[in-house]
């Protein structure tokens, strides 16, 4: 009988200490915009807050318009995470897309630069893929593009 109880408060004790719960969005926002903030700082990066965990970079200012964040755009681009792991890129001539039809994270950012423009987007987890992760990018990761906005598509 002792021994079904020491077996009993064993299991007990080792449900108890796997139900750790995780972080919150909030706490994992606030810790990806210290990411980002270390990874400005390290680059010297003036970044510019569109919204709380979405930066911006201008490198090169664009002569044309915005884009709004239901347009068509051509954009040459690379993506990184903060430890310059590349994982995706355009090719020279650039990919197309609608802005409603990426991460929010673009679709808030691309509109940012003018046609013509290029700079960097620093993007938390939150405007990006999320806890889920995607395609080979794991959960709650900081994203980094360089942009060049090509142009607008009419």
């Amino acid at each position: 009988m002792n021994k079904i109880v020491y077996v009993f408060i064993a299991l007990l004790t080792l449900s108890m200490m796997s139900c750790k719960k995780g972080i919150t969005e909030e706490e994992q926002l606030e810790k990806d915009i210290e990411e980002i903030e270390s990874y400005c700082k390290e680059y010297n990066l003036d970044a510019k807050e569109i919204i709380k965990g979405l930066y911006y970079v201008s490198i090169q200012e664009g002569t044309g318009n915005h884009p709004k964040d239901k347009d068509n755009v051509l954009v040459r681009y690379k993506g990184y995470t903060t430890d310059n792991s590349v994982f995706d890129q355009s090719g020279e001539e650039g990919i197309s897309f609608n802005l409603r039809n990426v991460i929010e994270g673009w679709t808030r950012g691309i509109p940012q630069f003018k046609e013509g423009g290029s700079g960097i987007l620093l993007i938390a987890s939150k405007y990006a893929y999320g806890k889920q992760g995607a395609n080979g990018i794991k959960p709650n990761t900081v994203l980094v593009f360089d942009v060049e906005l090509l142009s607008i598509l009419y």
